[in-house]
């Protein structure tokens, strides 16, 4: 250990001893799917470090999280500089050139006073950058990886785009209280689920219609519920 800071370059080549012959059994086991998990884990910990700090102010839990996510993105790429694919450079390069590439407005000659002009020019690049995709394609790349909450959001908006349907929250309202309830009359434990599926459905497109965030909605909820009965967070 050392007195002074530790740099980027210093975390580097931390990583990769971990990573070498002589380093940690553990991380010289890790692949890029054996860390799924953990990526995922970690990034839900920043942003519970985020509502640490906008409850108490204190940014220690988040400085200390922020680390750990950094840390999978090191030791992601130095799996990768030894599997011949790509490194950190490539990394750092990569973003870099998206972000300038991106951002118009700031390094080139392109406007935009608003955020929502900045969003517009963003999707407008981003579209160039991947060429034509057919609508289908586009709800097809939404990653399945996310949290239910949040795809389901994300392909009700496309589909709300392109086929102009999911566009009124009454409609909704009444389809969930419609599905919710056929679950309660249904005895079978499929059909059970198939409605509740149905109503979670709906329930997320009058959210997104609303524009309120699911995800956090229900962990306010949760919070509060916790509270009721003591609970320490």
């Amino acid at each position: 250990m050392k007195d002074e800071k530790y740099t980027y370059e210093d975390f580097r080549r931390i990583i990769a001893k971990l990573r070498a012959p002589e380093g940690c059994p553990w991380d010289r086991e890790q692949t890029h799917a054996s860390l799924k998990s953990c990526m995922i884990e970690e990034a839900y910990e920043v942003v519970d470090g985020i509502r640490i700090l906008d409850e108490t102010g204190k940014p220690d839990n988040l400085c200390e999280e922020l680390g750990d996510v950094m840390m999978q993105v090191f030791l992601h790429s130095q799996i990768a500089e030894e599997e011949g694919l790509f490194s950190l450079d490539d990394v750092v390069d990569g973003i870099s050139r998206k972000m300038i590439y991106r951002h118009p407005h700031v390094f080139g000659t392109a406007e935009a006073d608003t955020a929502q002009k900045v969003l517009q020019n963003w999707e407008e690049l981003k579209k160039k950058e991947k060429g034509d995709l057919t609508p289908e394609e586009e709800i097809a790349a939404i990653p399945h990886s996310l949290p239910s909450l949040i795809r389901t959001s994300k392909v009700l908006k496309k589909l709300d785009r392109y086929y102009g349907v999911f566009q009124n929250e009454k409609d909704s309202f009444q389809e969930a209280s419609d599905s919710l309830e056929q679950m309660l009359a249904e005895e079978k434990p499929e059909k059970i689920r198939e409605k509740a599926g149905e109503v979670l459905l709906q329930v997320c497109n009058i959210l997104r219609l609303l524009e309120i965030n699911g995800e956090e909605a229900l962990t306010e909820a949760l919070e509060k519920l916790l509270k009721m009965y003591e609970i320490p967070e």
